[in-house]
């Protein structure tokens, strides 16, 4: 099992906040980029942040966005649509959304509309 699924997803979401902010994005985009892909809104995120749930049960407990597939490209060398185990390619995909958000990508292009 790869550490990032028992890792909270609180302890690594300051540092999406934070990519995202040092280009001019704000914490409420990478809220709705989370929330396009796991369907949770903005109490939901909160309650999920305060509780420390791991990736594992934060993506076990969210409902992917059906345009999921259109997210595609390389992260960390990687191509997301080439990631095998399932858990890993979802936090892949939230981690090329929360890049794209941070390389000025317009918030449309972003969640796919």
């Amino acid at each position: 099992m790869h550490r990032i699924f028992t890792t909270s997803v609180a302890s690594v979401y300051p540092h999406y906040v934070a990519k995202a902010e040092r280009k001019g994005r704000t914490q409420a985009e990478v809220d709705q980029v989370i929330a396009w892909l796991t369907g949770f809104d903005e109490a939901a995120l909160a309650a999920h942040l305060e509780a420390g749930t791991t990736f594992a049960d934060f993506f076990d407990q969210a409902t992917l966005n059906p345009d999921v597939d259109k997210v595609t490209g390389v992260v960390c060398g990687v191509r997301v649509e080439d990631v095998e185990d399932p858990l890993m390619q979802k936090i892949r995909y939230l981690d090329k959304l929360v890049d794209e958000l941070a390389r000025g990508k317009a918030m449309e292009k972003v969640l796919r509309s």
